[in-house]
């Protein structure tokens, strides 16, 4: 043991074995001779109870004062916690994005998603995050990079702020995996898109022509009564395409379709008698349990937007989607006059947000119920001069 100076690690001579001089000044740093001659400065310190040694360079490549430099860091960051020995083997077999994609899609989507979310994820994988970043080792990728792809997709806000959350679940994963250091998630305060959501409703007229087409569709032959009634149903109970699409006759129970895996979860949908009506128009197939029989035997259909694109084109609602079906349901739910609690429920959401779309039609209501009290007081009170006081006595009673 001594002071690491050239001089001094220039006078080490090899010997059969590994060996290490330590420096007589600074604790733990060191130069380490292997057999061969080769001398490696290092720090050695304890984590966790255990010994763990840190490479700092060879001799040679770098100098004993910045070898020295290298080691007063190395310990500092010792001091404050941290652990340089893992965090360099951390870096050392950290794979790129683009493996650590194909984790996330193997690993972790078919046992966490839904088909439709799954295939949501991989697209997203394949298109927008392989291509921009997928050769970048996961440990490099900082908030930049990902700012700097989300930005380019900002024509396309949704699709920018989906692909957004997609490498904030695979970053999180990274830490989870031990691919990255806690909290280092590059996504975070990277800020989403405003998103605007499309509001688009059926008006009575256009419910009553929707439905006249599609019973004259079934007539001409144009679709199978099956495919009609998907369409029947998704307005009368306010339902996901799926949850329709996939359902079966045995979840049928009296008035209530008990779904087992919707989108957020088991839920029970409530059968108006319209719905009851529809079903029971509906033949069964003996050997096919799916209440929307599709062309296979024995599943369900499977294609609704081209028999919905002829629909609505016969319509002439050339504008509506089907999920605008579902947005119909809640708005004449709002318009009735029950709350947002009530319609979150009828359509199996979760979260409140989620049915805050639909307010301003409950406000509609509220406004309207409002107008109605305003007008019975008018008819109390009698009329009154434009130029009367904001706060006006009812007439009273005798006493």
């Amino acid at each position: 043991m001594g002071k690491i100076t050239k001089r001094s690690v220039d006078a080490l001579e090899p010997k059969p074995e590994s060996y290490f001089y330590w420096d007589s000044q600074i604790p733990g740093f060191g130069v380490r001779v292997s057999p061969m001659g080769r001398k490696t400065y290092t720090v050695q310190y304890r984590n966790g109870g255990r010994t763990k040694r840190v490479s700092l360079g060879v001799h040679g490549v770098i100098t004993p004062d910045e070898a020295c430099e290298l080691a007063r860091r190395t310990l500092g960051d010792v001091a404050f916690g941290k652990d340089p020995s893992a965090i360099k083997e951390l870096d050392r077999r950290a794979p790129n994005v683009g493996a650590l994609c194909d984790r996330f899609v193997d690993e972790y989507v078919p046992v966490r998603c839904k088909p439709s979310t799954q295939r949501e994820y991989k697209r997203c994988c394949d298109i927008f995050i392989r291509p921009r970043i997928g050769a970048m080792r996961i440990q490099d990728i900082t908030r930049p990079d990902i700012a700097a792809l989300h930005h380019d997709l900002r024509d396309r806000p949704y699709q920018a702020n989906r692909v957004l959350g997609v490498l904030s679940k695979i970053f999180n994963l990274a830490e989870v995996w031990g691919l990255r250091p806690d909290g280092s998630n590059p996504t975070r305060h990277v800020q989403k898109y405003k998103e605007t959501p499309r509001e688009r409703y059926l008006d009575p007229d256009e419910i009553e022509r929707l439905w006249r087409t599609l019973d004259r569709c079934v007539i001409d032959g144009t679709e199978t009564e099956h495919v009609a009634a998907a369409y029947k149903l998704l307005l009368l109970t306010g339902c996901r395409l799926s949850e329709i699409q996939k359902s079966k006759w045995s979840w049928v129970r009296g008035n209530v379709l008990i779904l087992p895996d919707a989108k957020t979860g088991p839920r029970r949908v409530m059968l108006s008698k319209s719905v009851l009506e529809v079903l029971a128009a509906l033949p069964r197939i003996d050997t096919n349990p799916h209440i929307i029989v599709g062309k296979v035997e024995g599943q369900y259909a499977t294609d609704m937007q081209k028999p919905w694109r002829r629909i609505r084109a016969a319509a002439g609602l050339d504008d509506v989607r089907i999920h605008d079906l579902r947005h119909t349901y809640a708005s004449l739910a709002a318009a009735a006059g029950h709350s947002l609690h009530v319609i979150g429920g009828l359509l199996g959401h979760t979260q409140a947000q989620t049915t805050a779309r639909y307010a301003h039609l409950a406000d509609q209501v509220r406004r309207s119920a409002a107008e109605d009290v305003d007008g019975l007081i008018s008819g109390f009170t009698g009329a009154y001069p434009s130029d009367t006081p904001n706060i006006i006595p009812l007439s009273r009673g005798a006493d």
